[in-house]
């Protein structure tokens, strides 16, 4: 899987011109059909979705290309659910995150379990993002509870994002995430190769 802008223009063009390469072995990516389609929830609305398939023309792996409003294997979109991590981390339970954001509450239960079970994780990785690409960086102060020390990272590696990139001002710290984690942000495990601090 590699994350790609929300553009479906833009991605069509970044895959002629030969400018997205292959997580596996670094090959040239190229046009291979589409996922299923999904229907992702965002903060108002739900809409339909079918992301590019891209073969490599090294090794011949094929790679979904899921935009950055999504993470991998979540039904909502990267703000609804980093909107329910910044309400846990400021000290809101599961009830009244989910009651607010009009999800079940096993959903929104099952997004803060995730995430707290690599808080430690991920705020080391946004934390060392923030270092790599933040003009001056001053990382987040510890609070004393891993998930919100987490939260804290990420936010101030999208900050650190937007000084570095002026194209990332005003983009939203979760669609960052997204990018930098490859879209498993919530996933079980991801290593620290797939934070990418070359480009934006």
């Amino acid at each position: 899987m590699v994350t790609v802008s929300d553009s479906v223009v833009e991605v069509e063009a970044a895959l002629v011109g030969g400018r997205l390469t292959c997580p596996e072995c670094g090959g040239v990516l190229s046009r291979w059909g589409w996922a299923r389609v999904r229907l992702l929830r965002g903060a108002v609305g739900v809409a339909r979705l079918r992301p590019r398939r891209a073969r490599c023309s090294g090794c011949g792996v094929t790679q979904v290309l899921l935009p950055v409003a999504v993470l991998a294997r979540r039904a909502d979109a990267a703000e609804v659910i980093g909107a329910a991590l910044v309400a846990r981390a400021a000290g809101s339970g599961w009830r009244p995150i989910a009651a607010w954001l009009g999800r079940p509450g096993a959903t929104v239960r099952g997004w803060l379990r995730a995430f707290g079970a690599k808080a430690s994780q991920v705020r080391l990785l946004f934390t060392g993002l923030l270092v790599a690409v933040g003009i001056d960086p001053v990382p987040a102060a510890a609070t004393g509870s891993p998930f919100a020390d987490a939260v804290a990272a990420v936010l101030a590696a999208a900050a650190g994002a937007g000084s570095r990139w002026r194209l990332m001002v005003g983009l939203s710290p979760w669609r960052i995430a997204s990018a930098a984690s490859g879209g498993a942000l919530l996933a079980p495990g991801w290593p620290t190769e797939m934070i990418n601090t070359s480009r934006p």
